[in-house]
């Protein structure tokens, strides 16, 4: 195949956008458009959990953000720092 086919197979390759990119930006708008609907339909309901949030992050920020309060880092050696 001469240089000049490569050239013009290339260039009508990269002229329009895969069908894989526009599936996703059909899924992108689809997804955006369900989500604003179902927030103007279901408002009441959201913002009435939205009370709850606090006392769920309690416990989660406990579990996630307390690292085991030292427990199991140090395999019971004496001489380890963080034993201690």
């Amino acid at each position: 195949m001469p240089v000049q086919d490569q050239s013009t197979y290339r260039e009508r390759r990269a002229e329009g956008m895969s069908m894989r990119a526009k599936a996703g930006l059909v899924l992108i708008g689809f997804l955006a458009i369900a989500a604003a609907l179902l927030f103007t339909e279901h408002r009441a309901h959201v913002l009435g959990l939205l009370v709850w949030l606090p006392l769920l992050a309690c416990p989660l920020m406990h579990v996630f953000m307390h690292g085991g309060h030292g427990h199991h880092h140090g395999g019971g050696r004496p001489n380890d720092s963080r034993s201690a």
